[in-house]
């Protein structure tokens, strides 16, 4: 009887360890028991080791969404500014290069000869150069912006408990995230935009935004990177808010240095545009002036002729 109760134990105690051994915070992850241990691949029998208790920082998830776009695994689909240093992400994924903790480092290449520096999000943040760029630190990210625009609702939204509803779910949803770090939300019911403003104090390190950004990114864009497939879905009273499109900027403890090289051609061909009709326009202004002048001068000696 002793035996049979023991082998019973045993078996419960194995299968409640085999539910246990999961990564709850990324889908992609493969967890081994004894002791329980999660990874992902990022490269050819290369294995990255997750702590799982937590959000898996960006720069881990973007190697592997990359190997796993080598391998044709599915990974993603293809307000205005806060302020004027704003930026927002627009070179989209590559194959970044990461500290043990999982930070970005501050220069990345992306396997090739060109090289650029990031933020604490992974974003670039300067102009592109060769191998001989320097990078001296990773500069922080301290305040990112999400534009938000929710599905069509049935009834009228409710604006006055918004701020509480969103900063609730972002809690609740991205690894207890300090909701006080909500600072201000602005809703546009006709457009069905919510902004919605992240800040911690300058200088402080131990929360990151950039992660929380990328997971709610992915909750919006494509698939939630989470085991569980819910959503990000604020509740406002009785309704819930279904998100159609997300957008996000960033604003770094030290403005980018992006400079007029890195423009596209047609947004320098607009600016020469504009600028020569600026020049032409203050042309003939000058000319018209001059014009004028002449004419009066002349009209004045007719005049003296006469007298």
């Amino acid at each position: 009887m002793k035996i049979w109760i023991a082998l019973v134990l045993a078996a419960f105690a194995a299968g409640a360890s085999a539910q246990t051994c999961t990564c709850e915070t990324l889908k992609w992850a493969t967890c081994e028991e004894s002791p329980c241990s999660c990874t992902i691949l990022v490269g050819n029998n290369e294995k990255q080791t997750l702590d799982c208790t937590k959000l898996i920082p960006k720069c881990f998830l973007m190697k592997a969404e990359m190997y796993r776009a080598r391998k044709g695994q599915d990974t993603r689909t293809i307000g205005g500014k806060p302020v004027e240093t704003a930026f927002v992400d627009n070179d989209g994924i590559y194959d970044p290069e990461c500290e043990n903790d999982g930070k970005f480092k501050a220069k990345q290449c992306n396997n090739t000869e060109e090289c650029w520096c990031v933020n604490s999000a992974g974003v670039r943040r300067t102009d592109k150069g060769d191998k001989n760029l320097k990078c001296e630190e990773l500069v922080e990210t301290y305040w990112v912006r999400i534009q938000l625009t929710h599905k069509p609702l049935t009834t009228p939204l409710s604006t006055a408990n918004l701020k509480t509803a969103i900063a609730d779910a972002i809690h609740k949803r991205y690894d207890n995230f300090n909701k006080d770090m909500v600072d201000e939300i602005q809703y546009d019911p006709d457009a069905r935009l919510i902004v919605v403003d992240v800040k911690k104090p300058m200088g402080e390190r131990k929360s990151d935004l950039t992660n929380m950004a990328y997971y709610m990114e992915k909750d919006v864009k494509v698939l939630p990177l989470f085991k569980n497939q819910d959503k990000f879905e604020p509740t406002v009273g009785s309704q819930k808010l279904e998100m159609e499109k997300i957008l996000v900027y960033y604003v770094d403890e030290k403005a980018p240095t992006f400079t007029m090289k890195n423009l596209t051609g047609g947004i320098i061909a607009v600016i020469v545009v504009v600028v020569l009709a600026v020049i032409a326009g203050l042309l003939v202004l000058f000319f018209a002036k001059r014009r004028q002048s002449q004419r009066y001068n002349k009209a004045q000696q007719r005049e003296m002729e006469a007298m």
